[in-house]
This record gives C-alpha cells, structure tokens and sequence, in this order.
C-alpha cells in the first residue's frame, strides 16, 4: 500500500519529505486500511523507514513491529527552486505522464533507472526468503509504481500511470517460480471513496505548492528552509 495523506508544506514553508508526518486525515485513512486488512494473517510488514510510511504501519498492523528497509526509500526529487518557474507545473503533473525512460528525472532528482535499480534487487530479496507468506509493504506512489511495473514485466521498466492515491492498496502473489499476478491496484474503497479524483496526486501537491508560494514567496527561493525536494 501506499503511505496515508502528508502535507509537504505547512505554515507557508516546504516541509522536508524525510520528517514529514501523517495528516489527521492521513491518521484516518490509516486506521480505515487497517479495518480493511484486519482479516489477513501478515507474517511481516515491510517499510522504507522515512516516517510517513513507519507512521502508516503502525495504525494498519499495530501487532506487527515494521522492518526498514531503505532501498524501497521514494524518488529523491531535486531542488525545486533549480526548476525553471515556468516549467514548475508541467514538471509536477508531467512527473510520471508520458513515456518514461530509465534517463528520466524526478522533479530534477533521480532518475528512474536509478530507481529500478536500487527497489527492484531489494524486491527480488524479499520474495526470496522462504519464511514468510504474506507480508504488508508500506511505501510510496513511485516505489509502488516500479513494484508494479516489474510484476507485469519481469523488467526493468517503468510504467507511470498507475494512479497510487494515499492509503491505496494494492495486492500481488508470486510464485515459488517468480511469477507475479497483479490481483488490485489502487483499491481505495475502504476510504469511503465513491468517486476518484480527477486530478493525479501530483497536481494536487503542485497546487498545495503554488498555494503556499502565493502566501510566502520565499518558498520557491534558493535559500528557503526545506525547499531542497518533495516526496510522494
């Protein structure tokens, strides 16, 4: 699943994605996620260890101490003050449209070949290890989106349009032969939702950007405390 809702900005400043915390609505998603997973027996659960998926862990599967795990660590964006002002929109809502290749950059940060690079081995590692059966991984939009593009491919490709809204949940099996089977992505019913956003995650943390540059111009500045990246 994907972590619960953050605010990457708040009190008109960027908010470093390493330290951010769960919204009350994110604490809410969370706890409804765990009522929906209340049934199934997890022999692990697997985080990347920045806070906002540990936090999201321990609402969902509170009987379950969550394992670290870097390597499934979201795309680690550039500075966004380095982006051209007027690219700023089509780099957020253009950040997995389109084709991507493993050259493209996140926000002007990491590429996505390094990205497959660095989850796609520790995936490999984990479905390896015969003592468990069922395991919750608790990560991020973009890690989500390589886990599912490798299962579909068995490559080192990268499919973008899977939507990955917070506290989504996804299902997959894989075989002792490695194969994978892609059972739900994106489920998100257990929040209530009758009706998907029209807008992509992405947008919506570009118009909480703007929204904030507007109150407090210094945001997009070089020297603004936490304006170096953003997460997902």
């Amino acid at each position: 699943m994907r972590h619960a809702a953050v605010a990457y900005f708040a009190d008109d400043r960027p908010v470093d994605p390493k330290t951010v915390v769960l919204t009350p609505e994110g604490r809410e998603q969370a706890a409804m996620a765990g009522k929906a997973l209340a049934g199934v027996a997890l022999d692990r659960v697997i985080t990347s260890g920045l806070v906002r998926t540990v936090e999201t862990a321990r609402i969902v599967a509170p009987r379950r101490e969550p394992e670290t795990w870097p390597e499934f660590e979201e795309l680690r964006s550039g500075r966004l003050a380095d982006i051209d002002k007027d690219g700023l929109e089509a780099a957020f809502a253009g950040a997995f449209a389109g084709t991507i290749t493993a050259d493209t950059r996140f926000l002007g940060g990491e590429t996505i070949g390094e990205l497959m690079n660095r989850v796609v081995p520790a995936l490999q590692s984990l479905v390896a290890d015969q003592a468990w059966d069922t395991a919750l991984a608790v990560l991020h939009g973009g890690v989500n989106r390589a886990i599912l593009s490798y299962a579909l491919t068995g490559q080192l490709v990268f499919f973008g349009g899977f939507e990955q809204a917070p506290a989504c949940i996804n299902v997959l099996d894989v075989d002792d032969a490695g194969r994978w089977i892609v059972r739900v992505v994106n489920s998100a019913e257990h929040l209530a939702v009758t009706e998907h956003p029209r807008s992509t995650t992405m947008e919506e943390y570009y118009a909480e950007f703007v929204s904030t540059r507007s109150r407090n111009p210094q945001t997009s500045s070089p020297n603004a405390p936490g304006s170096s990246s953003i997460g997902a």
